[in-house]
């Protein structure tokens, strides 16, 4: 057993405009991290693109068409608030999506005990028929209900440890009583939702808001009380990961402060809860984090701990 890393050259044709936090040189400077000779044993895998049929479980035919009809033939389109579209993002955002998908292929197959998506754009802010937050789909959303519908999965989790809220990814599970979804994140902060109270229609979700400058010590307690006892008891049979870095203490977004080191041992305790409940099976996707340099440097931390729980 090992892991999987899957991306693609095509998330790096998704252009946005200079200046534009989700750039490029983000996923470029993962990529540089994870080049490095200790990630020789990953089984590198490119992403294949994502099947419409995987598409419309979460995101209604309208939707696709409109994403793709988007996508200027040159140069850059803003197609909601933040969010934009160059000739390039289609390609990417099937990309993103498609590794997904082919991670929970590869890790319920047992050829690899776990594995991370290298993609962007990122996916978790992407709501039904709503682009936004720089996400177009929800990549992550529709890997989970992949799994139950393909997999025949009867309980799949999604923690979301972004400092974002995953407005999108709850927007796409909530009435789903198969995956349980849990978000820590910053309150006050964009997009305005992830109260205590949101639970969803069947119960299955659980957010977490947690206060500027609240930093690991406070992390680590709500996920020790609150996030990892909800999933335990959940008894899930494939984790995702919606694998955030931009609660990190160098983040120019938020201010959550927290250290490379929080994100490697929060990283120890989903794999542990892995191993209790599902034999180890986690499969984990890129989202935000928008300091280059702290973005490499969890983005490692964090593939370094799923490589040592796979060997």
């Amino acid at each position: 057993m090992t892991t999987a890393l899957l991306t693609h050259a095509d998330c790096l044709l998704h252009e946005t405009p200079q200046g534009h936090p989700e750039q490029i040189a983000r996923l470029e400077r993962v990529l540089e991290a994870l080049s490095d000779a200790k990630f020789d044993p990953i089984l590198r895998k490119k992403a294949p693109l994502v099947a419409d049929d995987d598409l419309l479980r979460v995101h209604p035919k309208s939707h696709i068409m409109d994403i793709r009809d988007s996508a200027p033939d040159a140069g850059i389109a803003q197609i909601e608030g933040d969010t934009y579209m160059s000739a390039g993002s289609v390609a990417a955002a099937y990309r993103a999506a498609g590794a997904c998908v082919r991670a929970v292929d590869l890790v319920l197959s047992g050829e690899v005990q776990n594995a991370f998506a290298a993609v962007r754009p990122p996916g978790h802010h992407a709501e039904r028929e709503t682009p936004m937050g720089f996400c177009l789909f929800g990549s992550v959303a529709v890997a989970a209900k992949y799994a139950v519908e393909v997999h025949g999965l009867k309980r799949v989790a999604i923690i979301d440890f972004d400092v974002h809220h995953g407005n999108g990814t709850q927007d796409l599970i909530e009435g789903d009583s198969r995956i349980a979804f849990a978000s820590s994140h910053q309150m006050p902060l964009f997009p305005g939702t992830g109260a205590a109270d949101e639970t969803g229609s069947v119960n299955n979700v659980m957010n977490v808001p947690l206060a500027e400058g609240s930093g690991g010590v406070e992390m680590r307690r709500v996920y020790s009380e609150k996030i990892l006892p909800y999933m335990a008891l959940f008894r899930p049979e494939l984790i995702l990961v919606s694998a955030g870095f931009d609660a990190h203490r160098a983040d120019p977004l938020a201010g959550l402060n927290w250290e490379t080191d929080d994100f490697r041992w929060l990283t120890e305790k989903i794999c542990d809860l892995a191993d209790q409940t599902c034999s180890g099976r986690v499969v984990s996707s890129l989202e935000g984090g928008y300091d280059l340099e702290a973005l490499a440097e969890a983005t490692a931390a964090h593939v370094e701990i799923l490589m040592e729980r796979g060997a």
